[in-house]
């Protein structure tokens, strides 16, 4: 029995895998469409500052505690044990608490809006005061209310079907497309109007994923529960997910705010252009990974670390093949950036040779920190991240203040924050594959 499991876990993620890189293929061309769409209609400043908003939006993820990842997994461990009850318990605490959280956010963030000085925020006078308040809160709203509904991705990876998560995502792109592509046609778009059919365009994705997740799941379906024997668990296991998250986000999301605030918002468009072309190799490596999360909670649960073991070694092979593709994307960067958005934007080689070893060290650590975050197994990786997040700020204000580097320096910066995870990631791992783990390294 535990033979044929094992055979159809790994069916399962290369099913899952093939799905992925057909809906994620899809929606980086439609994400790619719309880009130089998108800079046409709203100029290469105010472009910025969208970037840089959905960048501080993103950090909505910091305050679902680790909820989320924690339900994740306490839901794949109950479900590997044929214990639905368990896992609708599960479901249902975690969406009642997150709703809790995400209503008392948006009535503070909204109240406390009205006091932001957002031109200085974003370092722009090219949007009045007035319009960037409300283009915060109405992204606030929707980022927040999807933030909820979008935990149906997290329980479609417990059940190791994580092609609908990109089948989510292929639909949010298509609908931003054809918004942005009316708003170009009409004389009323802003950065105002953008925000609104973006955050529609998120949510109605979301909505559609819930119901084809819990048509054939009746029984999964969360109702408003909370009781500490499942509140705990998810806030135990979820508390160190929160700080990697907590991590992730400072260092992920700041370099953006920093190249506003340091160099100008125009230079956050000339960093955005080149994160999403080497995004490619991260957004498809992220595919390769997002099934085995999962995969790896159903295998330790059941005692296969040769599986694990195996899959492990793949991943280290695939990633000969990264490395790759990222040494060709840096040679022909020029000519990629010119035929996809013209000459708009000037090449900085620096900005992308610092962004391709930044592409390569995520990839890197992220391999590992799959594992780890399957088996629960995150400790280690709570230190790693908690010196990455106290050193990644500093380390880029410091090299952009202090050489010529220019945007690459912010990069740079974040790049030496990773380094420790580069090597403690994968001996916690190996420690515990060959079941040697003891101590700190077990936990």
């Amino acid at each position: 029995m535990t033979a044929t499991h094992s055979t159809w876990r790994t069916t399962n993620v290369l099913r899952q895998l093939k799905g992925s890189i057909g809906y994620r293929a899809g929606a980086m061309v439609l994400s790619f469409l719309a880009v130089p769409i998108m800079i046409g209609v709203l100029g290469t400043e105010q472009f910025g500052v969208w970037s840089t908003l959905l960048s501080m939006m993103s950090w909505a993820v910091f305050f679902d505690l680790g909820i989320g990842n924690g339900m994740r997994n306490k839901v794949a461990a109950a479900l590997a044990d044929d214990n639905k009850t368990e896992a609708r318990l599960y479901i249902a605490s975690g969406y009642t608490m997150i709703g809790l959280v995400v209503v008392m956010i948006w009535v503070t963030l909204t109240a406390a809006s009205n006091f932001v000085p957002w031109q200085f925020v974003f370092n722009t006078t090219a949007v009045s005061e007035n319009e960037l308040r409300q283009t915060v809160q109405f992204t606030a709203f929707f980022v927040l209310l999807n933030f909820w509904i979008g935990l149906v991705a997290m329980l479609f990876s417990a059940v190791q079907q994580t092609s609908f998560v990109e089948l989510g995502r292929l639909i949010t792109n298509f609908l931003v497309l054809i918004f942005v592509f009316a708003l170009a046609k009409t004389e009323a778009s802003s950065i105002r109007s953008m925000a609104f059919l973006y955050g529609i365009a998120l949510v109605f994705a979301n909505l559609l994923l819930s119901a084809l997740f819990f048509k054939p799941r009746r029984d999964l379906r969360p109702t408003i529960h909370l009781d500490l024997q499942h509140v705990r668990p998810l806030l135990t296991v979820g508390s160190q997910f929160f700080l990697i998250q907590l991590a992730v986000l400072v260092i992920f999301t700041t370099d953006k705010i920093l190249i506003a605030q340091i160099f100008g918002a125009e230079y956050v468009t000339e960093y955005d252009v080149i994160f999403k072309i080497f995004s490619l190799v991260t957004i498809s490596h992220g595919l390769i990974l997002a099934p085995l999360w999962s995969a790896y909670t159903d295998a330790f649960r059941k005692d296969e670390l040769v599986w694990i073991n195996t899959m492990l070694r793949r991943q280290i092979k695939i990633f000969g093949g990264l490395t790759v593709a990222v040494l060709i994307l840096t040679l022909f960067l020029k000519p990629i950036v010119a035929l996809w958005v013209g000459d708009s934007i000037q090449v900085n080689y620096s900005l992308g040779i610092a962004m391709a070893l930044f592409c390569l060290v995520s990839a890197w650590n992220n391999i590992f920190a799959t594992v780890l975050n399957g088996v629960s197994k995150i400790k280690i990786s709570v230190y790693v991240s908690a010196i990455a997040m106290l050193c990644n700020i500093p380390l880029s204000i410091a090299l952009a203040k202090f050489t010529s580097l220019g945007t690459a320096s912010v990069v740079i910066g974040t790049i030496f924050s990773l380094l420790p995870g580069v090597l403690l990631g994968p001996v916690q791992v190996a420690k515990i594959v060959s079941r040697k783990d003891r101590g700190l390294w077990s936990r």
